[in-house]
């Protein structure tokens, strides 16, 4: 006699254990997902040669829900203009201190940055702002709530210079490492 498919597979208790299984696998990668950590892709090369136009990025959730970010940590935020898009680009300054950009260099409360990831591309203004009001004044104060953000491929890079200070609320993790292609996996 043909067994049936049922018995085949051990039984109603072993198809509803798998079930049940496949569900909770999916509930907890949805959590991961939404809450732990994300893959996001690099859709610019604003952040070369730090990181590269394709890579894949680690972005871990959870630690901005319990402190600000840092000057100098890469972060992935929503996108000002609207748009769906994630953005790359590396703090610069938080709330309530003061950016001038100088002679090509950025100047943070008075002191020149040290920013050897920038490959001594100099860092000037840009000619535009989405904030409707034209080019953004220097020297300028991070508004509170907000911060400064900038690709480290400042010739091409449309960072705070275009849009000015980013909104705590837009930003979506911090970046830990890249991990695609494996010729480019490292921590960030």
């Amino acid at each position: 006699m043909a067994e049936s498919v049922t018995e085949r597979l051990g039984g109603k208790e072993n198809i509803l254990s798998w079930v049940a299984t496949i569900f909770v696998a999916i509930v907890v990668a949805l959590f991961i997902h939404g809450f732990v950590a994300e893959p996001f892709v690099v859709p610019t090369g604003s952040m070369l040669n730090t990181i590269q136009l394709g890579d894949r990025v680690l972005g871990e959730k959870l630690s901005y829900h319990f402190r600000t970010p840092q000057p100098g940590e890469v972060l992935m935020f929503n996108n000002p203009d609207g748009s769906d898009t994630i953005l790359v680009k590396r703090v610069i300054a938080t709330a309530g201190q003061t950016i001038d950009l100088r002679d090509g260099a950025v100047v943070v409360d008075g002191k020149v940055l040290d920013e050897p990831y920038v490959e001594g591309q100099p860092s000037y203004p840009i000619d535009h702002s989405l904030s409707g009001d034209g080019t953004l004044t220097y020297p300028y104060v991070v508004p509170e709530g907000h911060i400064w953000v900038m690709g480290d491929n400042r010739g091409v890079s449309l960072d705070s210079r275009y849009f000015g200070a980013v909104p705590l609320d837009s930003v979506v993790a911090h970046a830990v490492c890249t991990f695609w292609p494996l010729s480019n996996m490292r921590m960030l």
